[in-house]
């Protein structure tokens, strides 16, 4: 086990996994009910050829395929995966939606 936030670990792997052109990933936790600095919550951008011919259920599966057990160390993971001429054509990112909390 390594003292590596799990962005960390994250941004890690898509670098490794990926070699994209871009990248961004958001910790979006403190938007939701958890703990200060938690890390639960997270928004991943990535663009890569790799995702050239691949439909966005393939996309996705290959992402978490790559986290593996990362993964199971975190509650959600919101994922924008394009291949570099559908980033040139549209760059625009999804927003994420506000967190219902309960009362």
């Amino acid at each position: 086990m390594t003292n590596e936030s799990i962005a960390f670990t994250i941004n890690k792997i898509i670098e490794e996994s990926y070699n994209p052109s871009y990248v961004e990933l958001v910790n979006e936790s403190f938007m939701h009910n958890v703990p200060k600095d938690s890390e639960s919550h997270f928004k991943l951008v990535v663009v890569s050829d790799i995702f050239k011919n691949m439909t966005l259920v393939q996309r996705h599966k290959h992402i978490y395929l790559s986290l593996k057990t990362t993964m199971n160390n975190i509650h959600a993971l919101s994922i924008n995966a394009f291949d570099i001429d559908e980033f040139k054509l549209n760059p625009t990112k999804s927003e994420s939606p506000d967190c219902i909390r309960k009362k």
